[in-house]
């Protein structure tokens, strides 16, 4: 009849459906069943006593790709440091040749000046006097570049860190010189030899013994000027906080360069006073000769 369900397509009551074996009358396979065996269940599995099966890796492309940009990254970081590195004992070559350059130039004062600028002073009070005077130029150099960080558009740090080093470098390099003066021990020589001291007792924070040649170095050599570029490297380290911007800088310039200078002049003081020699039993020596075109000092007190 027309409209009819045909027989094919009629459904079988509930739970009368298909009693017969799962491979059907004659064993074969029923491809819409699926396999015969367990089939797997659509409900949640039960739990397991067993570990979680382990994540999928990476395909093998994926991971070569990561090794390839991590060995790349690795590659670029170390040649970045090697650079840097090179660079950086460039300029510190560069500031202690500087600083050897201009140490020549450094007016120094020998004693009878001294005590004719000083008048009844002896030997401690005239070496406070030159140390307190050495500290307020250093400390006038440490703020000065300090401040030059809170500007709107600061100068190149390297290009401050070097002015500033230089600049304390030839006041204590004076202080050096005069404190040798007021406590007898010239280093011998001219005046090539006794900057190359005054470099030494600097570079290595201690008096020159002068009984001692071979203590110190009279020609600016290799060790020399290593010793200068160790020195300059603290000096740079201990120096970065002096260009701290929003007014931290100029105070903390100063103090730490007052401070420093401080500390170099009671270690070089210290030796000197094993090695010094009264004024009454000093010799009569030469006056210094002053280098041709002296360097002007920057921060140093009007002399009186």
């Amino acid at each position: 009849m027309s409209g009819s369900t045909p027989p094919r397509k009629r459904r079988f009551p509930l739970g009368k459906a298909d009693q017969g074996p799962l491979d059907g009358p004659h064993g074969a396979r029923d491809d819409e069943r699926g396999s015969p065996g367990a089939g797997a269940s659509l409900g949640p599995a039960a739990d397991q006593d067993g570990p979680l099966a382990p994540a999928q890796h990476p395909a093998p492309v994926a991971r070569r790709r990561v090794m390839v940009i991590r060995d790349k990254a690795r590659d670029l970081a170390r040649e970045g440091a090697r650079r840097g590195g090179s660079r950086a004992r460039a300029g510190l070559a560069y500031l202690a040749d500087r600083v050897i350059d201009i140490a020549p130039r450094i007016p120094v004062r020998d004693l009878a000046t001294l005590r004719r600028q000083f008048p009844g002073l002896g030997p401690e009070e005239l070496a406070d006097k030159l140390v307190k005077g050495a500290a307020a130029g250093t400390s006038t150099v440490g703020a000065g570049i300090g401040a030059a960080a809170m500007l709107p558009v600061p100068p190149a740090m390297p290009t401050e860190l070097a002015a500033e080093i230089t600049g304390v470098a030839a006041i204590e390099l004076k202080l050096i010189a005069e404190l040798h003066e007021v406590y007898g021990v010239r280093p011998p020589g001219n005046l090539k030899a006794r900057t190359a001291a005054y470099l030494s007792s600097w570079s290595g924070e201690r008096g020159i013994d002068v009984t001692k040649p071979s203590t110190y170095d009279t020609a600016l050599g290799g060790r020399m000027k290593r010793e200068l570029r160790q020195r300059i490297m603290k000096r740079m380290v201990r120096n970065l906080p002096n260009l701290t911007p929003f007014l931290v800088g100029a105070a903390v310039g100063a103090v730490v360069n007052r401070r420093e200078t401080r500390k170099l002049a009671d270690r070089v003081r210290a030796d000197l006073r094993k090695l010094r020699v009264p004024w009454d039993e000093l010799p009569e020596l030469p006056p210094l000769e002053q280098p041709e075109r002296p360097l002007e000092l920057p921060g140093l007190p009007e002399e009186p």
